[in-house]
Order: structure tokens, then C-alpha cells, then sequence
């Protein structure tokens, strides 16, 4: 990294932003096939305990190298993983790799994948109500109106799918609202234990625990004769969950995340319900009326001014 003291030529500081904004939105429109490649093995027949344990198969190996990795490159971060902060990130791992990626898969066997995503697109709210209720943060009470703005595109949606769809509706709203909630708590509980152990250790940890307990759940739930009896389809499926949307765009953001910074990685976000919805579209054949285009809109306009205030009030709070 360059210090401040001493400028970067412009020309390269400008190409490295520019590969860096590549790098989070790249990630960030891979992480929205995420819904896609779930409901295109469920309509062949698969359960949600098979899919969440097929990505996880593939994501397991990778971490576990790179856990590795760092263990014996770095002998003061096994000084630092005492079993008490072990146990720990296995803990909150498990609550945001696992838990909320199941209560996410089992909501989108009753929702389509452009209503998942938007739903989902929400959890920085509770970010900040968890932070202001359970961690000791101050309230922005001028991100409210992007928070009525966001939650109001989602009405419009909630209320078509009632009228038009209404079968499932609720408990898979309910569903993806929990994955929403859980996810948003263990940022919180995320960020404490990284600041000890380091983003890198602790999200190989969190993650190879999650996929123990996938792969477990679905071998108690199906048992090890139903991964005989999945088709090439469902494999092929829960394939490309683990690389495209799991494993490959983890590494995108963070890399992102490294050259541009977490804001304006964060801001990138936006682009992943417009993918999930294109997609959703020409390949699973859901349905888009100029109502969920006005839903849509109000749901991306909002978060996005929710962001630029809340980035804002970082700035200044500085």
C-alpha cells in the first residue's frame, strides 16, 4: 500500500479503482445467481437440506486449505486461537453461514428468487436496530425515511404476490425476513471477533463449521442413499452454488473490499437484485409487471439512500 505522504501516479491510481470496483461488482452479481441455481434444483426435485449441503461440500474443501494456510503461515494467529475464541467463531459462523443460509433456502421454496433477494436486500436495517437495541449505537433518525421508502417497495410486492400468488406467501416471507434478522446480528458478533482474530481466520472457521452442520443436517434429514439417487442436474446445480455463488465471489469482494474499501464495496450491492431479477426472468420464468418494477424501484432507491446517509453520518461522526 502507498502511505499518504506519498502520492500514487494518477493514471495507476485510476486503473486500481477501477479494477477494484470490477472485482465487488463482479462479486456481487455472482452472489445473485445464488437463488437461481436453489430454484432450478428444487424443481428437480431436491430438498432444501440436499442443496444447502451440496454448496457447502464444495465450499468445505477451500476453506480448509486456506484455514490451514494461515495456521502455519502465521504462528501468532495460533497464539491468538485460544479454545475460548475457537468455540466462539464456530458459534457466530454457525449463526451466519448456517442459520440464516437455511432459514434463506427453505424461504425460497415458497417465494420467487426476485422477491428473496429484495427481502434480503433489507438486513442493513437491522444492522442498525440491532446496533442501537443490543450494542450501545446511537440512532440516525434521518435514515428512517429510506427505511420507509425500502420497506414500502416491499409492500407493493408483498401485495401482488397476495393477490396473485398467495400460496406459501407468508411463511416464506417469514422465512427469508429470519435469514434477514439472523444475519444481521452476526455482523455484529462477526465484527468483535475479527478485530481479534482477523477477518480471513475467522470466516474459514465460521464457514467450515457451517458446512459440518449442513452436511450433517442433511444426512440425519435425506441420509447418504439420497445423494445416490440425485440426478446430474441437481449436482451440476449445487456445483455451481458452491463456485459461482458461494466460494468465488467471497473472494471477489474481498478483494474489492481491499482495493476500494468496505463503503464503496457496499455500494455495489445494489447491482445484485437487478441480476437476480434479469435472471429470474428469462431463465426461471417468473413473472415482472410494472408493479414489481415500481416495488423494485423503491426498494433499490431507498437502500441506496439508506446507505449514502448512513456513509454519511460515518464520515462525520469521524
Amino acid at each position: 500500500m502507498t502511505s499518504p505522504s506519498t502520492p500514487s501516479p494518477a493514471p495507476q491510481a485510476a486503473s486500481i479503482d477501477m479494477l477494484g470496483y470490477g472485482f465487488a461488482l463482479t462479486g456481487a452479481a455472482l452472489f445473485s445467481t445464488k437463488g437461481i441455481f436453489i430454484k432450478l434444483a428444487f424443481a428437480e426435485g431436491a430438498s432444501t437440506e440436499i442443496v444447502l449441503a451440496l454448496r457447502m461440500l464444495v465450499a468445505l474443501p477451500v476453506y480448509l486449505v486456506i484455514l490451514l494456510v494461515l495456521l502455519r503461515r502465521n504462528p501468532q494467529t495460533r497464539a491468538l486461537l485460544t479454545p475460548r475464541r475457537l468455540l466462539a467463531s464456530m458459534a457466530v459462523g454457525s449463526l451466519g453461514y448456517y442459520l440464516s443460509s437455511y432459514l434463506d433456502f427453505a424461504g425460497l421454496a415458497f417465494v420467487s428468487a426476485q422477491y428473496e433477494r429484495l427481502v434480503l436486500f433489507t438486513y442493513p436495517f437491522f444492522v442498525l436496530l440491532f446496533g442501537v437495541w443490543f450494542f450501545g449505537d446511537r440512532m440516525n433518525w434521518r435514515l428512517m425515511p429510506a427505511m420507509l421508502v425500502t420497506y414500502g417497495g416491499l409492500l407493493v410486492i408483498f401485495a401482488w404476490n397476495l393477490t396473485m400468488r398467495p400460496d406459501g406467501l407468508f411463511i416464506g416471507t417469514a422465512l427469508v425476513l429470519g435469514s434477514a434478522l439472523t444475519f444481521a446480528f452476526y455482523q455484529h458478533l462477526a465484527r468483535r471477533q475479527m478485530l481479534v482474530i482477523g477477518s480471513g481466520l475467522f470466516t474459514c472457521i465460521g464457514m467450515s463449521t457451517a458446512a459440518v452442520l449442513a452436511i450433517g443436517q442433511s444426512l440425519l434429514a435425506d441420509g447418504p442413499a439420497a445423494y445416490g439417487e440425485l440426478s446430474n442436474h441437481v449436482w451440476f446445480y449445487g456445483l455451481m452454488l458452491g463456485i459461482f455463488g458461494t466460494v468465488l465471489p467471497s473472494f471477489l469482494l474481498n478483494t474489492g473490499i481491499a482495493r476500494i474499501g468496505a463503503r464503496a464495496t457496499s455500494s455495489t450491492a445494489s447491482l445484485g437484485p437487478v441480476v437476480t431479477i434479469v435472471l429470474a426472468v428469462f431463465i426461471l420464468g417468473e413473472e415482472f409487471t410494472w408493479i414489481h418494477a415500481i416495488g423494485t424501484a423503491l426498494v433499490l432507491f431507498g437502500s441506496s439512500w439508506f446507505a449514502r446517509q448512513e456513509s454519511r453520518a460515518a464520515r462525520a461522526g469521524k
